[in-house]
């Protein structure tokens, strides 16, 4: 990998590999057999790992070296093959990583408990971590992991070790009892902050229990100054029929992997028992997140007549009617001298209309052109929302704009179509004329109609917005010509009220980078978490639509901010609900609520992204009449 894995760990969340010693299992090695020297007799077999869980989505590759120590190889009598065992580690796993992976020199505990051992044997035990840790770093290393130390007292001595020979990154791995302590009795919380005073540059647990319990281990170890890293086994192993089995499905371990990732850990992977499948599963979790191996092109296509340079992409005004009246009012009411009396003609308005469940698209047409008649400049078409199955999106788009006339903002997330499709459903959006799109990555499968379907995720947003980018510029992923210049106006979501709020930033950078002209707000219902967004992306210079969903009652305010990924209801608005009941009174409360929002911001945004309640198109128009909308 190009990039500082230091550096990356800081923008997003990185995938790691799975168990080495399952797979040797799995593939017929022996338990009695010394897994570490198999680098040296079978290192084909130790490749086809490598690759298996490369292919997987994993961004780190951990050398065969857990107990490639002078300490345990003196266990077989091979203590004189450290340096070749170690070093052949990493020659493999870097042949293996060809610069798609970082390559982390696996340590792990020598077996020795510093509380009763001797001077001499303390000093040997240093001796040996400080060997490896020197061969794997002069073979090529890009990190150390010391990993499945139950002892603090060991593992202050191997971080000294590995510090005072190696300026290599280091990830310092406990390994925790059921009762949520370490070998030596420290709780999660301590155990960060004495890694991060021994020298660490990241912490997490691994190994020893299965993935609920590393969960419920995380959430006390982030916040704490240090990056995380989580890698639980999959379960308890089971014999079955003489050989022990891990019984943790890949569905099962990736949803924990999930809700690691959403409390802010930043690193996960797996341990005892977990197979590239696990991984394939957590890659979609961790690209989902905004990480993982964006695959948009690993390969660059060889110089041929279908390969062109690159286009500039078409102004604007060229691309869209309704993207150059967003930029118009952004460059004069919003950002220029020309403030003047906000009204339709200098507010931009959209709402969105969910596609049929069935194969009547009557009532969507009908409220498409209610919202013509009141004056709004397009309609939102979700694609699958919540994970649901609906009409198609574009299909839906395509005949409100034929029939109707009225613009469209089509959704188009990355979930459930892989690289191949994205790209065709993209190209033929343009060949139908929508060329107005929000880039989303979309609600998991979980959350939706059928929670086992495969969730893709091959690119997330900022991997689509880049492909879609390219397409702009008339080339695909793979650097080939695509023979002319698509016209999208890329659209992108923002969550001003995001729990890593920090990290909601962090991203919108990097879609701006990736091509993202314009960003649409999830809803937001107080004035001051908008006006800090608006503060905090000032130097992005990014026109906003805020987003507002008029709340219909107190418990659909509850479920909303209790279930729906994104949403977040204040305490006090909670409080206005539940005051009103429910009924007419409820329905006009919460069209207030969204008036108020739009008012203390309107100055500041270029227009409103109403999302109206359980179809209620007319509710989404009352919330617009300071603007200047009204219903026919």
């Amino acid at each position: 990998m190009h990039d500082s894995f230091l550096d990356t760990l800081g923008r997003r969340p990185v995938l790691w590999d799975g168990a080495m010693g399952t797979m040797l299992y799995n593939r017929g090695i022996f338990l009695n057999q010394v897994f570490e020297e198999l680098c040296l007799s079978r290192p084909k077999l130790i490749r086809q790992i490598h690759l298996e869980y490369l292919d997987a989505g994993a961004e780190v590759l951990e050398t065969n070296t857990f107990g490639a120590n002078r300490l345990r190889l003196r266990r077989s009598g091979i203590e004189s093959k450290v340096n070749e065992i170690n070093a052949a580690a990493v020659e493999i796993a870097q042949e293996c990583s060809a610069g798609r992976a970082w390559v982390a020199g696996a340590i792990g505990p020598t077996g020795r408990v510093p509380s009763v051992s001797t001077d001499a044997e303390l000093d040997e035990l240093r001796e040996a971590i400080e060997e490896q840790a020197v061969a794997l770093a002069g073979a090529g290393a890009d990190l150390i992991v010391l990993e499945t130390f139950r002892l603090l007292s060991e593992m202050r001595i191997a971080l000294k070790a590995v510090r005072e020979t190696t300026s290599l990154p280091i990830v310092a791995q406990m390994a925790f009892d059921e009762d949520g302590k370490t070998g030596d009795g420290a709780d999660p919380e301590k155990v960060v902050e004495l890694l991060r005073e021994w020298g660490a540059d990241s912490v997490g647990c691994n190994c020893m229990e299965g993935p609920q319990l590393s969960f419920e281990l995380a959430g006390r170890m982030v916040d704490r100054g240090l990056p995380i890293s989580v890698q639980p086994n999959a379960g308890y192993p089971r014999k079955v029929d003489e050989r022990l089995l891990y019984m943790v499905t890949p569905e099962y371990f990736t949803e924990y992997l999930r809700r690691c990732l959403k409390i802010g850990v930043a690193m996960v992977g797996g341990c005892c028992g977990t197979t590239p499948e696990h991984i394939r599963h957590a890659s979609g979790a961790t690209r989902m997140m905004g990480g993982g191996r964006i695959l948009v092109s690993e390969k660059t296509s060889s110089p041929t007549e279908e390969t062109t340079q690159e286009q500039s992409p078409l102004p604007l005004e060229e691309r869209s009617a309704l993207g150059a009246k967003i930029e118009q009012v952004f460059r004069t009411r919003v950002r220029g001298s020309e403030p003047g009396r906000i009204d339709p003609s200098s507010f931009c308005v959209s709402v969105e209309i969910g596609s049929p469940f069935g194969l009547d698209m009557e009532p969507a047409i009908a409220a498409a052109r209610l919202l013509q008649a009141s004056g709004c400049d397009a309609v939102n078409i979700a694609d699958g929302p919540r994970a649901t199955v609906r009409v198609s999106n574009s299909v839906l788009a395509s005949v409100i704009e034929e029939q109707v006339g009225l613009a469209t903002i089509l959704h188009v997330c990355s979930r459930d179509r892989n690289l191949l499709r994205l790209q065709s459903d993209l190209l033929g959006g343009s060949v139908s004329g929508l060329h107005n799109l929000i880039i989303i990555t979309g609600d998991p499968p979980k959350v939706g109609d059928y929670p086992n379907a495969s969730a893709v995720y091959d690119v997330d947003s900022i991997g689509l917005l880049k492909l879609a980018a390219g397409l702009n510029r008339g080339v695909d992923p793979a650097g080939r010509g695509i023979g002319s210049r698509t016209s999208f106006v890329l659209r992108c979501g923002a969550e001003p009220a995001a729990l890593d709020y920090d990290r909601e930033i962090r991203r919108l950078e990097e879609k701006k980078k990736a091509g993202a002209e314009f960003v649409m707000t999830q809803p937001v219902y107080e004035a001051e978490l908008i006006h800090r967004f608006l503060d905090d992306i000032e130097s992005l210079d990014l026109p906003v639509m805020v987003g507002l969903l008029p709340l219909a009652s107190f418990k659909n305010a509850t479920f909303l901010h209790n279930e729906v990924p994104g949403m977040q209801i204040p305490e006090a608005i909670l409080s206005r609900m539940e005051k009103v009941g429910r009924g007419r009174a409820a329905r006009a409360e919460g069209i207030a609520v969204a008036q108020e929002a739009l008012d203390a911001v309107k100055e500041r945004v270029v227009g409103a992204y109403v999302m109206p309640p359980f179809g209620n198109y007319r509710a989404a128009v009352h919330v617009l009449e300071g603007v200047g909308y009204e219903l026919p």
